[in-house]
């Protein structure tokens, strides 16, 4: 369940009301008080806000049990997640001062000039003399915008925008939120290839299956700057980190594993091919319909390439029945439709991932008397299965070494660095995914992606720090 924090002015008459009565009032209809801030002080009447703690679900029933309160005033109702969006969560400041007309000459005409000829005559100046080299585009379309579905680009905005903070608070990276208000496949592509000569990499966010997969694969032929769609790649990361983890815990490989996925779009794919990759020998990948099957036939290109694959398994049946025997289960797709039953016949030493959101595919509290490690996409529960663990330092760590793409040895790179984060000491089947303000996080994603990519043949530099010495 969300929670939300909401702040009440109240104008209180004390002959008709005490502050007592307003506690008692707000626990009643299911909030928690955590602050008071006595506003107008006075010993018949007083103004004071009250910060609320409450579900989501709670939070008229908060408020009307106040207002039908006799010597209770409501002045305002203020949520506090509205109010740190107020004027929007990111703004752009220039890197020095203009004071006074030399200054101007420079960073304008006609000083400026000789810059842009600069880069006329060669290019690939833009990145030692632009923001080219640190500034990412977070692209959607609003098609898929969290688990809102396809709200529109200008409620994803705010999205778009928190992504952008994360990306300058843990990595530096200077990021930008591009809304299409198209969902044109080919006009998308024709419209992130036409803004790329001032980005370094291309982060796609929030494009709904099955077009995101063409948009990624003909944006990276088509340009030479990294292209990373989130939702399937960010996911697929942390999942393998999570995974590398939870197997130590429970003693078990990835060559003998046999892995059930369910929710074979965007992130679903990505995981497959990630686990696949990672040497799993036996996978099950699982949608609405049931089981896709080795040499099944599907009209969804990428269901395709998966029952092409020699490890898919090829029984057909529902989740509840494919899931016996299985060492793994990973969902991506909705609430509740795993069964307590359908996980007590998994093998022992079970592992679950039950990451939709905001309700995972079983209800923890059901789970965790089941299984060995157990992880989501939430907060309020150990292992959050997090893509903030991930984009900060893949961005950080591409732009730094000016790769070309973001290919599947970097992806997997990045996995075992967040996995790395994790030290022997410390791993517990509480405690198997690094925090996202842990800062060896992107430094070690960072490295990794560096290395990857150089060893790969993808970097165009290498970053001071990692050049041998002498």
């Amino acid at each position: 369940m969300a929670f939300n924090s909401i702040i009440l002015r109240l104008e209180l008459n004390h002959t008709h009301v005490s502050f007592g009565d307003v506690a008692s009032a707000v626990s009643e209809a299911g909030g928690d008080i955590i602050s008071i801030d006595v506003i107008r002080p006075g010993s018949d009447n007083s103004v004071r806000d009250i910060t609320v703690q409450v579900a989501d679900d709670k939070e008229k029933l908060v408020v009307n049990a106040l207002r039908v309160m006799p010597g209770i005033t409501i002045i305002n109702v203020s949520d506090r997640t509205f109010l740190a969006h107020l004027g929007g969560k990111i703004s752009i400041q220039p890197s020095m001062p203009i004071r006074n007309r030399d200054d101007l000459s420079r960073v304008y005409t006609p000083g400026v000039a000789r810059v842009s000829m600069a880069i006329h005559e060669n290019v690939d100046k833009a990145y030692s003399l632009t923001i080219k080299r640190n500034t990412v585009a977070v692209v959607t379309d609003g098609t898929a915008v969290l688990g809102l579905g396809d709200i529109g680009p200008e409620a994803a905005a705010p999205v778009m925008e928190g992504k952008a903070m994360l990306f300058k608070q843990l990595a530096d990276v200077d990021a930008f939120p591009i809304c299409l208000d198209t969902k044109d496949t080919e006009e998308i592509i024709r419209t992130i290839k036409a803004i790329s000569p001032i980005f370094g990499g291309i982060n796609l966010e929030d494009i709904s299956s099955p077009r995101c997969f063409e948009i990624e694969a003909r944006l990276a032929e088509e340009l030479d700057i990294p292209i990373f769609h989130d939702d399937q790649h960010g996911t697929a990361i942390v999942v393998i980190a999570g995974l590398i983890n939870a197997l130590k815990v429970t003693g078990k490989s990835m060559e003998n594993i046999r892995v059930v996925v369910n929710g074979i779009g965007a992130a679903g794919v990505s995981i497959c091919k990630m686990l696949l990759a990672s040497g799993v020998q036996r996978l099950i990948p699982v949608d609405r319909e049931g089981a896709i099957i080795r040499g099944g036939d599907y009209t969804q290109p990428m269901w395709q390439w998966l029952a092409s694959q020699p490890q898919v398994e090829d029984k057909p049946g529902k989740l509840p029945e494919v899931i016996e025997g299985a060492d793994v289960f990973i969902g991506v797709s909705r609430g509740n439709v795993l069964r307590a039953e359908d996980v007590e016949r998994m093998a022992p030493d079970r592992i679950v991932f039950a990451m939709a959101n905001p309700e995972p595919e079983i209800d923890p509290e059901l789970a965790l008397p089941l299984v060995s490690v157990f992880a989501t996409g939430r907060s309020d529960y150990p292992n959050q299965i997090n893509n903030v663990l991930v984009f900060p330092g893949v961005f950080r760590g591409v732009l730094d070494c000016r790769a070309k793409v973001v290919n599947q040895e970097i992806k997997l790179a990045a996995a075992h660095a967040i996995a790395s984060v994790v030290s022997s000491s410390e791993l517990n089947e509480q405690y198997i995914i690094p925090s996202i303000f842990n800062e060896k996080v992107v430094k070690n994603v960072r490295r990794a992606v560096i290395e990857a990519a150089m060893r790969t043949g993808v970097a165009r530099r290498v970053p001071p720090d990692m050049r041998p010495i002498g």
